[in-house]
């Protein structure tokens, strides 16, 4: 029995029809760049979510870029964010001319430790940007009435967490704008490259909109130069079909998790993700810490089971940093755990028997090692 690490194909053939519909009538209709299609499921990503305006854009990453753009960051300014996450989170500071400034992880959640931020900000920052990282939000609050008190914007990058909450609130609705990621992997994916953002702020809205269509909301009346990001119909007709399956997805990995966590308890060699309180984590990721990592990934891999890392090399130390000699006392928490985490299969159609098979066989490896 053979586990993949993300099932797309099984996801797919539970819906088949619908998506199937879906690609077929954008077809039918030509509408393949903006149109309906965008616009329906904007409207009911934005009802679902419970948030003001949703701008469609062809990427995650993209969106992360348009917002910093237009809250005016650029040249000179700096921009805090998390030392272990995906490059898209940082690369976009950099893009905008701003400089990335990093934080170490917290120990027991992984994500930004709010704890250290405050010493980070000095006269050149302008922004946070909180990555809710493997469904799990941040401690968003504390990190807001650090931005409020030194007047800088928070950014929530929800790429990994879809209908994840603290206290109550979504993630992305705390802070200015969230953005997020539809690429194929996350717990609401298209099947190619997508991504929105989220405010409630509309000068905000309205000026990320005009940006990511060439600076123009109505075709030729160019008010500013911009880029080309746009979300293409077919992705945003699958994203529809699958809107209203997203809860009952969530739902599924919440469950998937609880048994992970209860089978685990056997088995003393393995660090469970831990809960923040107050939150509702949505597991894009399962991520446990094991010492020999390497050698279970290998004896995993030969006995059918896929698993992943997120990330084999925090940010600071990725070679496109390099000149920034940041050492391993810089972030001590993600350069200890960058050869500790492990990413496990996880998603709404993996069965109970699968789940316990890759616990046995971790089980199995810690016993003979």
């Amino acid at each position: 029995m053979t586990i993949p690490f993300v099932d797309l194909k099984a996801q797919y053939l539970s819906i088949k029809s619908e998506i199937d519909n879906a690609i077929s009538n954008t077809i039918e209709n030509t509408a393949f760049i903006g149109g309906k299609p965008v616009l329906d499921f904007e409207k009911a990503f934005a009802e679902l979510y419970g948030v003001k305006h949703v701008i469609s854009c062809a990427n995650g990453t993209d969106s992360l870029y348009i917002l910093m753009k237009m809250l005016g960051i650029g040249s000179g300014d700096e921009v805090i964010t998390v030392a272990n996450s995906w490059i898209s989170s940082s690369e976009t500071i950099s893009q905008t001319g701003a400089t990335p400034v990093f934080i170490d992880i917290h120990p027991d959640y992984y994500s930004m430790d709010e704890k250290l931020l405050e010493n980070k900000i000095n006269s050149k920052t302008k922004a946070v940007i909180a990555v809710h990282l493997q469904g799990q939000m941040c401690e968003i609050d504390t990190i807001k009435n650090i931005c409020d008190k030194h007047n800088i914007h928070l950014i929530e990058d929800c790429a990994q967490s879809h209908f994840s909450e603290f206290k109550g609130v979504k993630a992305g609705l705390t802070g200015i704008a969230g953005s997020f990621s539809f690429y194929p992997g996350k717990n609401l994916g298209a099947y190619g490259d997508a991504g929105c953002i989220i405010t409630n702020d509309d000068t905000l809205a309205k000026n990320c909109k005009m940006y990511a269509t060439h600076g123009a909301l109505v075709k030729h009346q160019h008010q500013i130069e911009g880029i080309n990001s746009r979300l293409d119909g077919i992705q945003a007709a699958i994203l529809s079909a699958k809107l209203p399956h997203i809860l009952d997805w969530t739902e599924s990995r919440i469950k998937i998790a609880s048994i992970y966590n209860e089978l685990f308890k056997s088995v003393p060699d393995v660090i469970t993700p831990k809960l923040r309180p107050n939150s509702k984590h949505t597991y894009h990721l399962y991520v446990i810490r094991v010492q020999k990592r390497s050698e279970l990934l290998e004896f995993l891999k030969q006995n059918g089971v896929e698993c992943a890392i997120h990330y084999p090399t925090p940010l600071p130390f990725l070679e496109c940093y390099k000149k920034q000699n940041y050492a391993a006392q810089d972030f001590p928490i993600s350069y200890k755990y960058k050869d500790e985490i492990l990413s496990l299969p996880i998603y709404p159609e993996l069965k109970e028997q699968q789940i316990i098979k890759v616990v046995a066989l971790i089980k199995e490896f810690y016993h003979k090692n």
